[in-house]
């Protein structure tokens, strides 16, 4: 049975937290330098706000807890939430790299690996409820609200590693008309792949540059927005927990780091 260092997450330099807990002493486990007034990012020069949604808006490591242990019942035992999620997260990025499978079969194969490492087998009907528990995940209390302060001032797409039914699913939790939506399934790829982004570009009528990319996996985001030029901000749901949860660890700079969509939306409509 593999086992995961959670002290493998290093994150980058320094950057500006803005928001919740602004009066605290700089975040030594994060390496972040804690204030209330931002000169990072010029918020007049975007039209467009792109988001990850699952991590993000709906909180799927809350969500993939929950139906991963109804999943794999017993053989869960009493592993501790961000160690299920560590696992759980190795198999879904290495399926998500191999030959494009729809999102609620990428769940469905990763819960079966993730079960043959605990040394059991899920069966049949318990893979696919899991592979269909997205519509499940609820979203962060902060998110609607979020959005539609965010959506007075700037057009709003999604790009997401999701099944075109299952976003459809989760949409409603979320408040707002989205501008665009970019899937995984659109696509025929996932995140961090570049394509979803170049998929993106094409899809929005909203120059490049002119697009801030809004998301919580430093993965599945961060990364590969940068390489391809694009401005961030991270929405960093564990600033106060260790590891990297549900998406595989890995380093990236962001223009900004929020620790929710409240203060994030707060500032960026200010």
């Amino acid at each position: 049975m593999p086992t995961h260092d959670r002290t493998r997450f290093h994150p980058p330099t320094p950057r500006v937290i803005i928001g919740a807990g602004a009066d605290r002493a700089p975040d030594r486990a994060y390496g972040c330098v804690v204030a209330t007034t931002n000169g990072a990012i010029d918020f007049s020069a975007f039209d467009a706000l792109t988001f990850d949604c699952y991590g993000t808006l709906i909180d799927w490591e809350t969500g993939i807890d929950r139906a991963l242990r109804e999943a794999l019942g017993p053989s869960a035992g009493d592993m501790h939430t961000d160690e299920l999620l560590e696992r759980y997260a190795v198999h879904e990025a290495e399926i998500e790299r191999g030959p494009y499978l729809r999102y609620r079969d990428v769940l469905s194969e990763a819960a079966r690996r993730l079960a043959r490492d605990l040394g059991t087998e899920m069966t049949d009907d318990a893979a696919a409820r899991f592979g269909g528990s997205v519509g499940d995940w609820p979203a962060f209390p902060d998110s609607a609200a979020a959005l539609k302060r965010l959506s007075t001032r700037y057009r709003l797409g999604v790009i997401t590693n999701c099944d075109d039914d299952l976003f459809a699913s989760s949409r409603p939790r979320l408040g707002v008309d989205w501008d665009w939506v970019v899937t995984a399934q659109q696509v025929g790829s996932y995140k961090p792949n570049p394509r979803n982004f170049e998929f993106a570009f094409e899809t929005i009528d909203v120059p490049r540059t002119r697009i801030l990319h809004v998301a919580q996996s430093l993965f599945h985001d961060h990364v590969v927005a940068k390489r391809l030029g694009m401005s961030t901000v991270w929405i960093n749901r564990r600033h106060d927990r260790p590891g990297s949860g549900a998406t595989p660890a890995a380093d990236a700079t962001p223009d900004l780091e929020f620790p929710d969509m409240a203060s994030f939306a707060a500032e960026a409509v200010a």
